[in-house]
C-alpha cells in the first residue's frame, strides 16, 4: 500500500502552481480571475498597467447562449425582439432563448472583483510586482491600431425624454436611415423605457468623424425618427473597435481577450467571445496535468470558417460600402431571430452558415473573392511588417 504524501510535500506543491501574471484589468483580465476556483494549480495576479487610462462606463451588448448565464442575470436590461432597418425596409426578429441583453461594464467587473477576491487572485499595480521569470504572462492590453484598419467608431447618448418616445420591447441593431454621405453609418438604439433609451451613433470606416458629426446624428434622428425634440442626456460614451486580424501587442506575451483576436471581425461584439475564450482555456487547463500548474492556452474563439467568411464580408464593406444596409437586411430577411443570434455570437452549425451565404448577393461576393485570391485582406491592412509587433518583452 503506497503512503499519503506528507503534509510538507502537499504544501511544497503549492510552490509548483503556475504563476500567471495578467496584464490589464478589463473584461478579459477579470473575467478570467472570477473563475479561478476552476484553475486551482494556477495563482493569478491581475495587474493594472502604468499609466492605464481610466475607462468610462458603458454597455456591452449580447446575446443569451450557452456559457452567458451568469452575465444575463446581470444584464440591465434584455429584449425578446430586436430589428434592422435600412430606408428599403425593415426586419423585426424574435428570440425567446437567445434574447438580446445590455449589460453594464461596472456591474459586470464589480461581479468579477469580488469573486476573484473569494478565489484569491491578487491584484496589484504594475510598479509594484516584482518580475517573475517563471511566470506566464497574459497580456489583455489592446493592441496598437496600425494604419488604414478598418475601425468601428461610435459615440453614444443615454437620453430621458417624454413617456411613449420609445418603445421598450424592441432594440434597434441598426438603422441605416441616417448620414450615409460619409461611410457606413447607422443607429443602434437600446430602449430601456418608454422614456429612456442609448442611442449610438456608429460608422464603420478607416477614419473618424468628428464628434459634431455624431452628436449631430443622433440628434437627427430622436428628431425625425421618434418625434424626440426635448430630451436629457444622462450618460455619454464612445470607443473605437477595431474591426480585423490585429497582431498582439507584444508578441513574446500571450495576448487575452481584444489582444487574443476576441473581437468578431465583422461586427464588433466582442464580450461573448472573451467569454468563449476563457471557458475554453479552464477546460483545456482541467485536461492536462491536475497535480501541477502549466501554461494557459489562449486560442482565438473563433472557427476558421468563420474568419473565412468575415473575411470575404470585410471585403465587400471596404470595396462596396453602399450594399451594406442591404447586405444586413437580407441576412435579417432569411434568418429566423434564434438564427440570427446564433450566427453572430459565433455559435453556427454549417447548416446555419450556408443559409446566411445563400442570403448575400452574389455579384459583390464574387468580387470579393478575387480579391483574395489576389492577396487583397479584409481584415488586415496594407501596412509594412515592421510596423506590426516587435517582439519585445518588456512591459510597456
Amino acid at each position: 500500500m503506497l503512503a499519503r504524501p506528507a503534509k510538507s510535500a502537499r504544501r511544497d506543491t503549492l510552490h509548483l502552481a503556475q504563476s500567471v501574471h495578467i496584464l490589464g484589468d478589463g473584461c478579459a483580465a477579470l473575467s478570467l480571475a472570477a473563475q479561478a476556483n476552476a484553475l486551482p494549480h494556477h495563482r493569478i495576479t491581475v495587474i493594472t498597467p502604468k499609466n492605464a487610462p481610466r475607462v468610462k462606463d458603458h454597455v456591452w451588448g449580447f446575446w443569451r447562449v450557452k456559457g452567458l448565464e451568469a452575465a444575463a442575470g446581470l444584464a440591465r436590461h434584455k429584449w425578446l425582439k430586436w430589428s434592422i432597418k435600412t430606408s428599403a425596409g425593415s426586419v423585426v426578429m424574435t428570440s425567446v432563448v437567445h434574447s438580446y441583453h445590455a449589460l453594464q461594464r461596472s456591474r459586470w467587473e464589480t461581479h468579477c472583483r469580488q469573486q476573484a477576491a473569494k478565489h484569491g487572485v491578487t491584484f496589484a499595480a504594475q510598479n509594484a510586482v516584482k518580475p517573475d521569470p517563471a511566470a506566464q504572462i497574459l497580456d489583455s492590453r489592446p493592441s496598437q491600431l496600425p494604419n488604414g484598419q478598418m475601425i468601428q467608431h461610435f459615440i453614444g447618448w443615454e437620453v430621458q425624454a417624454a413617456s411613449g418616445s420609445f418603445d421598450p420591447t424592441t432594440a434597434i441593431l441598426m438603422d441605416f436611415r441616417c448620414d450615409q454621405s460619409r461611410g457606413i453609418h447607422f443607429i443602434y438604439m437600446l430602449p430601456f423605457s418608454s422614456s429612456s433609451a442609448l442611442v449610438e451613433s456608429t460608422m464603420f470606416a478607416e477614419h473618424r468623424e468628428p464628434d459634431i458629426f455624431f452628436e449631430s446624428a443622433i440628434r437627427d434622428y430622436l428628431f425625425v425618427e421618434h418625434g424626440v425634440e426635448k430630451f436629457q442626456i444622462t450618460n455619454t460614451e464612445s470607443g473605437a473597435i477595431p474591426l480585423g486580424r490585429l497582431p498582439s501587442k507584444v508578441s513574446a506575451f500571450t495576448g487575452i481577450g481584444g489582444n487574443g483576436g476576441a473581437v468578431r471581425p465583422s461586427s464588433g461584439y466582442a464580450f461573448s467571445f472573451i467569454q468563449k475564450q476563457i471557458a475554453a482555456s479552464i477546460a483545456a487547463a482541467s485536461i492536462k496535468d491536475t497535480t501541477y500548474g502549466s501554461p494557459l492556452v489562449v486560442k482565438c474563439p473563433h472557427e476558421p470558417v468563420d474568419l473565412c467568411m468575415d473575411e470575404l464580408f470585410m471585403t465587400v464593406l471596404r470595396n462596396w460600402p453602399d450594399v451594406a444596409a442591404e447586405l444586413f437586411l437580407r441576412m435579417a430577411r432569411e434568418l429566423s431571430g434564434d438564427e440570427f443570434a446564433l450566427f453572430l455570437s459565433g455559435e453556427a452549425n454549417w447548416r446555419l452558415r450556408a443559409k446566411v451565404v445563400l442570403s448575400m448577393p452574389k455579384w459583390v461576393f464574387v468580387k470579393a473573392a478575387a480579391l483574395y485570391l489576389l492577396g487583397w485582406s479584409g481584415l488586415v491592412p496594407n501596412y509594412p511588417r515592421s510596423k506590426a509587433s516587435t517582439g519585445h518583452t518588456e512591459w510597456h
